[in-house]
């Protein structure tokens, strides 16, 4: 819708429309975060049940509004596109809304990914097959540690220190990044 907006020479009509709808769905999202949860719910309850209430209307009016105007412009436009690439994309537009957990866009994942793409071209001049492969083990926990919020320098510190105090065929799995939170709590 972005791209269509830019194509008009004066601006507005179905792409700006559309925007705003992606607005207040964003705007929402920020008020959700905020929201507190009622006794006996979860974080994530709470902000699918804000959805639930404040996105789905939303979302149903931009559903009957794409439906509107999808036989009113060329397939083959811009707008044609970004109104026929929503729809077809529907489903995985609004699972949002169904779980609390999940987050409105997948601007985050495509941060991280990013980061392979630089790397896949650092990774052609890995002189081995297990250099590559450890390169990407490297990449992948450095990357679950964000995901999980730990700090990567205090994790690996910590692996580091362990690993050598293990037995060769010990269970490891306590030292993964999405354990390491909870080792480092208790």
């Amino acid at each position: 819708f972005i791209d269509a907006l830019k194509t008009r020479k004066k601006g507005g009509g179905p792409p700006e429309q559309a925007l705003k709808f992606f607005e207040q769905l964003y705007r929402i999202e920020s008020q959700a975060k905020n929201e507190k949860p009622e006794v006996g719910e979860t974080q994530a309850d709470c902000i699918r049940r804000f959805r639930q209430q404040h996105s789905v209307p939303i979302l149903i009016a931009l559903k009957a509004w794409l439906d509107d105007i999808a036989p009113k412009v060329l397939p083959d436009s811009k707008i044609g596109d970004a109104v026929s690439y929503t729809l077809n994309q529907w489903e995985y537009l609004t699972r949002y809304t169904e779980d609390g957990r999940m987050s409105i866009d997948n601007n985050l994942l495509e941060r991280d990914i990013r980061i392979f793409a630089t790397g896949r071209k650092s990774w052609l001049f890995s002189d081995t097959v297990d250099g590559a492969r450890a390169s990407a083990v490297v990449y992948s926990i450095m990357l679950t540690c964000r995901a999980c919020g730990v700090e990567p320098l205090a994790y690996l510190r910590h692996v580091l220190s362990e690993l050598p105090q293990r037995a060769t065929d010990t269970d490891i799995t306590d030292l993964l990044p999405f354990n390491f939170t909870k080792a480092a709590a208790a």
